[in-house]
């Protein structure tokens, strides 16, 4: 087993893999890329078909593509259960206690597999398996392997080495991720993608834990994501959103003047997309040039995911949010007044420790004044490791699920008023395709995010514009009609 990296030449109709280590040459060498880092092997893996469950955010999405990209890269096929795969992969959450619960109940039920067909190889991947490496070795002695999100990029070279030594492999604790650039990335067609721009959180909100799991900052090269974003256009992707802990601190361990606007601007240049995304974005962070990016970008969607954690200033302190409701009101006022049809989402915590019934009712009433399109809420949970998880005064869970269905409720019927607000209005929607339960129903997403179905028709088919009338809004989505094309 030889691990090279590719610089190939045609020769005739063969092509010669080779660094200053080795040469190879094949008629059956798979479409590698010169740069690409792959695992050249001469007899076939005893494991052949493999299988991935998703947990968690799309930054997990996009990790589950590298993974897939390398298993497929040493001749292994994807199925569509467990059941049937030769190796399985948990990528997995760690950001709320409910999550992490859930997962190791799916760890254990996987037992059953193993001791049916001992061969199989089962893999604890993602930021659980960065945060609690020891514990689930322990709970779970069926796993094989567990790999932390920074050694997601040496999978390939892990899962040869447990094959060949036939003992546990545990990934380093604290290894540099390599930013995927040289591992093959395995994505399903379709018109979106996730496109990660960098790793890593420098901010350290008292009671996240992702800084701990995804490590610090670290942004990838600009032209590794624009020539990506290209590939994928040419591919017949027509959507991308940019990924990020915090997006808006884009660039900063690049060169030549890197920052985040520069390159929305410059992904707003790629001929072929239709529509740019990203998220998230930190509320301290957000630059007059950004707003001025997307109010001039061509391409670039009028929605911005937004988080604000609370609405009171006290609490904000305490989750070291380093900016005050006044400043989030005046960066709110700023995107309106540059894009009026602007969408603004955001994220919510309930029950913080030492929330009181008035710090609550200072988020009610920020809710109201803001007036979100939507937003996630959540109950705040306990991640041991972060500052917030010592502190006092923490709030029982049903004191927090009671303010939590508050706020859903609030929530809810503003949702609902701002949809209602689009009746008899013409959207423009690029178009997802039918639904998987009726296929007469279509879908699609206006620029501001907004869900849409209507009855379609044989050529909206996924990737094409299509303008609807609104007839019927609910709380989560609009109902509308095509308007006759001319």
């Amino acid at each position: 087993m030889i691990n090279i990296v590719v610089t190939w030449r045609n020769n005739g109709r063969r092509k010669q893999i080779f660094n200053k280590h080795a040469s190879l040459t094949t008629h059956a060498l798979p479409a590698v890329l010169p740069g690409e880092r792959i695992f050249w092997k001469g007899p076939a893996m005893d494991l052949n078909s493999y299988h991935i469950e998703n947990f968690g955010c799309q930054m997990n999405l996009s990790d589950s593509e590298r993974i897939a990209g390398q298993i497929e890269s040493l001749g292994c096929l994807p199925v569509s259960s467990p059941e049937h795969a030769d190796i399985i992969i948990l990528n997995t959450c760690c950001v709320r206690e409910s999550a992490e619960n859930r997962i190791f109940g799916h760890i254990g039920a996987l037992k059953k597999l193993k001791e049916k067909e001992p061969h199989r190889m089962i893999i604890i991947a993602g930021c659980l398996a960065q945060k609690d490496q020891a514990a689930i070795f322990r709970r779970a002695p069926h796993v094989d392997i567990v790999l932390g999100t920074q050694n997601i990029d040496r999978l390939a070279e892990i899962l040869l080495e447990k094959q060949r030594q036939k003992r546990l492999v545990v990934s380093e604790e604290c290894a540099t991720d390599g930013l995927g650039e040289g591992v093959r990335k395995s994505r399903t067609p379709g018109v979106s993608a996730w496109i990660p721009i960098m790793y890593g959180c420098d901010n350290y909100c008292s009671y996240c834990i992702v800084p701990y799991v995804r490590g610090r900052e670290r942004s990838r090269p600009p032209e590794s994501v624009l020539e990506e974003i290209a590939s994928f256009v040419k591919s017949g992707g027509r959507e991308v959103t940019l990924l990020g802990q915090n997006v808006n601190s884009y660039g900063k361990n690049l060169r030549d003047d890197w920052d985040f606007p520069r390159l929305l601007s410059a992904v707003d240049g790629i001929d072929g997309i239709k529509r740019i995304r990203f998220m998230t974005s930190h509320p301290k962070d957000i630059s007059e040039k950004l707003i001025q990016v997307m109010a001039e970008g061509e391409k670039i969607c009028h929605h911005l995911h937004l988080p604000l954690q609370s609405g009171c200033d006290e609490i904000l302190r305490r989750m070291n949010r380093n900016y005050t409701t006044d400043g989030y009101r005046k960066v709110a006022e700023r995107l309106r007044r540059a894009m009026p049809d602007i969408s603004l989402t955001t994220d919510l915590i309930v029950g913080f420790p030492g929330e009181t019934d008035g710090m609550f009712a200072e988020t009610l009433d920020f809710v109201k004044e803001i007036r979100f399109d939507s937003a996630y809420t959540f109950l705040y949970s306990r991640r041991s490791g972060t500052p917030a998880a010592a502190l006092k005064e923490q709030i029982p869970k049903e004191e927090k699920q009671v303010r939590l269905q508050k706020l859903m409720d609030l929530q809810n019927n503003i949702s609902l008023d701002l949809n209602q607000m689009l009746l008899d209005c013409e959207v423009e929607v690029l178009t997802d395709g039918p639904s998987k339960n009726d296929a007469a129903t279509y879908s699609g997403r206006t620029d501001q995010n907004k869900l849409v179905l209507w009855t379609g028709a044989a050529d909206d088919c996924p990737g094409i514009t299509r303008t609807l009338l609104i007839k019927s809004s609910q709380t989560f989505l609009l109902k509308g009609e095509p308007i006759a094309k001319e």
